[in-house]
Order: structure tokens, then sequence, then C-alpha cells
């Protein structure tokens, strides 16, 4: 048997930032023909480690052989001439301009006469050839996510990329987009190029990959054919032990409504409706999930229910008191803990661990007397609750916005959870978005733990499995409209993907 060729060879790859080792002599390898997956937990060292090999960064030490030569890449444009493509998280694209005009901005291969003509036949035979419905004269504005990403992969293609690099691919697409991008991965390999998949889905790496690397702390740990492997070894590589499962709080009678919306109705920030004439109740002891893709109102809603934004209509009560329109001093007062969408943006990046953990508690008589803060007593608290929370931080005085997404996400949570008083319900807005398996599991459990307590949880998130695991019952979300609701039973991954794209649910049975 003809062994596989060899396109890419990473050795010893060194790269360290200020107080960081983001890799530590790590060593990857991409065969042609392959899906190849890179695990790890967030602050492993991944994504340093293809931004490297796509020219972001330059490595302190280590060698890179593409098609069996060494190579120095010290821009994207060294890479994209190696035939290196990568598609991030963020997709770069000009929302303005046509699906053609993206794709050949900065080639250097177009000229000073572009031939949109020929241009637009090439790019309509790759379209055909992966099953993909865009077309090239569409605006990017016009396209879904999964399109936008079908665009990035064009880009690639167009260029003639032989090595593609995808960052978190699924983070923003709906379950019958992220197959279809499956496909497309699939039928790449089967034309000869290689596919780095960076991702931390256990369930996406077993069912599309060839190969799996797993890192850790900066280092290659090992690197498995997936057909001989299985997601608990891979959770075991990554962070050293196995991972518990999360059962769902078994059938019981709804406790009284903690959380009510009437008729409600809100703004964008361009002065657009969101929120069109939502009404839900959340209840004591359950996990309500809002289900939907990115954009269609559920940010507003979140920040309304914490009263971070205002409404235009419609009613709000917590505990059976109308918080309509209130400041977000009076929520937290009633009983209200926010886990907002982007924790960075609500964390005080420049202040301590310990500051940021006692933000909504130093008045209290436990942190202050007379204006003054007894730091003793914060400490004290702050080196608890670091503890309980696993945050990994160098001290309790390191600035809060140095720590890495998963630590912060748990700084966050004991901000939230451990020090307000009589919690009735929180405001969950994709809480374990991008984190590891490990982060993701801790997230999970103290939600679950928050309802076993008789809190009411309302958990947003694009993660069908994770709200079909933990929910009571699920919403679907759709241009700032309920779609439709599933209580547990008859929670179907599949048809929570088709209400996602706006079927409502009786025409989404499947």
């Amino acid at each position: 048997m003809e062994s596989p060729q060899t396109l890419v060879e990473m050795r010893g790859i060194s790269k360290r930032f200020p107080g960081v080792q983001a890799n530590d002599s790590a060593n990857f390898t991409l065969f042609r023909g392959e899906v190849h997956a890179l695990l790890g937990e967030n602050g492993a060292g991944k994504t340093t480690l293809m931004n490297i090999l796509y020219g972001l960064y330059k490595p302190d030490a280590g060698e890179i052989y593409v098609k069996g030569k060494p190579v120095q890449i010290r821009s994207p444009h060294d890479a994209i001439s190696l035939g290196i493509g990568m598609v991030h998280q963020q997709f770069r694209l000009i929302p303005t301009h046509t699906v053609a005009e993206n794709i050949i901005v900065g080639s250097k291969e177009i000229g000073f006469t572009l031939n949109y003509d020929a241009i637009n036949e090439e790019l309509s035979k790759l379209i055909k050839f992966y099953g993909w419905a865009i077309r090239p004269d569409s605006r990017i504005w016009q396209l879904s996510a999964g399109e936008k990403q079908q665009v990035e992969l064009l880009k690639a293609l167009y260029r003639k990329a032989e090595i593609l690099i995808l960052d978190e691919p699924t983070s923003v697409l709906t379950p019958q987009e992220s197959t279809v991008l499956f496909q497309t991965l699939r039928r790449m390999a089967s034309q000869g190029l290689g596919v780095v998949l960076i991702s931390h889905k256990l369930d996406e790496v077993m069912g599309v990959t060839d190969r799996v690397t797993v890192m850790r702390k900066g280092k290659t740990v090992a690197t498995k054919l997936t057909k001989e492997t299985s997601p608990e070894e891979l959770a075991y590589l990554m962070i050293g032990r196995q991972i518990g499962v999360i059962e769902a709080k078994k059938n019981v009678a709804p406790g009284p409504p903690l959380l009510e919306t009437y008729d409600l109705k809100i703004l964008d920030d361009k002065g657009l409706l969101a929120v069109k004439g939502l009404s839900i109740k959340l209840h004591s002891g359950e996990i309500l999930g809002v289900a939907g893709v990115s954009g269609n109102g559920q940010q507003e809603l979140v920040e309304s229910l914490a009263g971070l934004r205002k409404v235009e209509g419609g009613k709000i009560l917590i505990g059976g008191t109308d918080m309509t329109n209130k400041p977000p001093s009076m929520f937290i007062d009633s009983g209200v803990a926010y886990i907002p969408p982007e924790t960075l943006r609500y964390t005080a990046a420049g202040m301590t661990v310990a500051e940021n953990i006692i933000l909504k508690a130093y008045k209290r008589g436990k942190f202050s007397r007379r204006f003054l803060i007894n730091w003793k007593t914060v400490f004290n608290e702050a080196e608890k609750l670091v503890k309980t929370f696993n945050i990994v931080t160098p001290s309790l005085k390191t600035r809060a916005g140095s720590l890495s997404g998963g630590n912060i996400q748990r700084l966050v949570l004991a901000r939230e959870l451990a020090l307000q008083d009589d919690i009735k319900v929180v405001i969950a807005a994709y809480p374990t978005k991008g984190l590891d398996v490990a982060s993701t599991e801790f997230i999970q459990r103290k939600l679950a733990e928050s309802r076993d307590k008789g809190i009411g949880v309302l958990l947003v998130s694009e993660d069908l499995e994770e709200l079909a695991m933990l929910c009571d019952r699920i919403i679907v979300m759709y241009k700032g409209e309920i779609v439709g609701e599933l209580v547990r039973g008859e929670f179907d991954l599949e048809t929570i993907g088709l209400m996602m794209t706006g079927v409502k649910r009786a025409e989404a049975r499947v």
C-alpha cells in the first residue's frame, strides 16, 4: 500500500508571548487527502500553531516543511503562495461586495483587466462541483452564515489552496449547515486536499475526520487515527481526566413562574424591531432553552431581561414584580444573575481577579463599611471562589483581561452565582461558546445545580446538543419571534434545526 504524501510537517514549534508559552516544541503532520482534527483545551496552543502555519505569527523555534521542502512563512501572502488557506471564526468578507469581488480582492493573479465572465465561469464550476447554491453575483450581506463560510472556502479554492485550515467552523452554523460543511470537507479530502479542523466538539471530530492530534499546554500529546479512538479517550488526553455525564432533571411539576414577559417588543442598536411581541414564562426549578441562529433577537432579549436595554412595549415581571425598564441595579436586587454572551465586555479587564469577583457585591456589609472596602475579607472570599470555580490565575492580583476565555467565563460565573443573595433567575447567553470540554462541563454543571436549587435558568445557546441535554423546555426564535416550543421528550435536533431557519413547528416535523 502506497504511503500518503505529507503536505505539511511542523517540527519542534515553540512560540512564547509575554507570560505565556503558547507552543512548546509542538509537532504536527498533515497528509494529502485527509481531514485532520486539532484538539485541545482553550489555551492549549492549537490556534497559535495554525496561525504560525498561515504566517500570522513567526515561531521562536522549530521547522516547517511543505510538500517535503523547508519553508519560511513570514506572512499570509507567503502561506497563500505555498497553497495554504485559512478560514477564521470571524469571516473576513466585505458585506456590500459580491461573492466574486470578495474572492478576487487582493489576488495577485488577476492583473489590471478584470474578465468577469471568465472569473464567474470558474467560480460557477467550483460552486457546482461542491453542490453549493451561492451565486458569484450575490452580495455578501444577502447570504446566510453557512453561505458566507462557503465564500471563504471558495476564496481558498480559487487561489489553488491544497492545505485548508478551518478554525471552529461550525460555531455560527445551524445543524443543516454543519452537515453541508462536513460533506464539503470530505469531498475536498477526496480531491487530494489536506484539511485541518480546529474544533472543541468531539462529536464533530469523530464524525468527519481521519486523524486527530491532541494538544495540551502547548505540547503535542498524541496523534490518533479517528477510527481507533473514542470521545472518552480524546477528552482524557485533553484534560487528564474523564468527563462526567450531566443528567437531565426528571420530569416534575413546574414551580411558580419567576420570570414572565408579555408581548415584549425591543429595538436593536439600529432602531429596528428585533424582538416582536415575545411572551414567555420561566418557572422555578427549570431550564428554559432558547435556540436560534445568532442575530435573531436573542441578544436584545437577554439584555432587556437584565435591565441593560429598554423595551419599546410589553412587560417584564421578576417574581411577580413589574421590572419593565427598571435600572440594572434593581434587576440585581430582585435576584437576576446575568452571564453575558461576551464575558470580556462585561469584565473590568484592567482590574484584578479579586476586584472583578466582588464587582456586584462590594457595597454589601460583608465587604465594606462606611465607604471603605475590607480588603482582607475580599481576598479571603475571592481565594475561596477561585478554588471553587477552578479559576486558573497566577494570583488574585492578576488583571482579569490576561486570563484565558474559559477562566474569564468561570470568573463571571463566580461573580454572578456565588455572591448574589437570593438568586431567582439566571440569564445565561451562550455560556459555553468556544470553550473546551472541561470548561463546558463545569459551566453546564453549575447551571444544572442552579436549577436543582429551585432557580429558573434561561439558557440561550446555538449548541442543540447542549440544549437537549440540559433543558426542560426549548423555544426557537427566528427574526424576533417564537416559531415553536418543545418539551423534554419531544426534542429532535433535526426539527429544531429546521425551526432555526424559520420553519414553523408543524412544518418542521421530520
